[in-house]
């Protein structure tokens, strides 16, 4: 990481504590996207539950699932499992429900490999949910699946 990297990601740092929403929102997208997302677990959780603006969530949320990967996917199921306001819950739940990935195959087949992987995760919080989200995506695909076996 050069010096400059490290300044960026200290002013998203300050910025996370801004009391402008915009400036949260737009150094929880920043955060979203660092190599170093492990070390910011603590300041991206903060604007995952933001308690002023749910623009904050919603963008931070959909940033880290826009990684495509296990981790920003983690760090949303943890989110939600904290999240103590409806407020929280529906802005969380909005952006894992509306994620375009679920609309193609790839994309689906990822989440859902992802999902299986974090419904053994060290945490109970996101195990849970992942495994509500699996629970909720299983009677569709036993659909699909007797659907399949019925047709001549």
């Amino acid at each position: 990481m050069t010096r400059s990297d490290d300044q960026e990601l200290s002013a998203a740092i300050q910025k996370a504590d801004s009391p402008a929403w915009a400036d949260r929102a737009a150094a929880g997208r920043q955060l979203a996207v660092s190599d170093r997302i492990e070390d910011l677990a603590d300041v991206i959780h903060r604007l995952l539950l933001d308690p002023q603006d749910t623009a904050v969530i919603q963008e931070t949320a959909e940033a880290l699932l826009e990684r495509k990967d296990t981790i920003g996917l983690r760090h949303v199921l943890l989110a939600c499992s904290r999240a103590t306001t409806d407020d929280a819950v529906d802005h969380l739940g909005a952006a894992l429900d509306c994620d375009p990935e679920w609309m193609t195959t790839e994309g689906a087949d990822r989440l859902i490999k992802q999902l299986n992987e974090l419904a053994t995760d060290e945490d109970a919080g996101v195990r849970d949910e992942a495994r509500q989200i699996l629970a909720r995506l299983r009677p569709r695909v036993e659909w699909a699946r007797d659907s399949s076996l019925a047709e001549p």
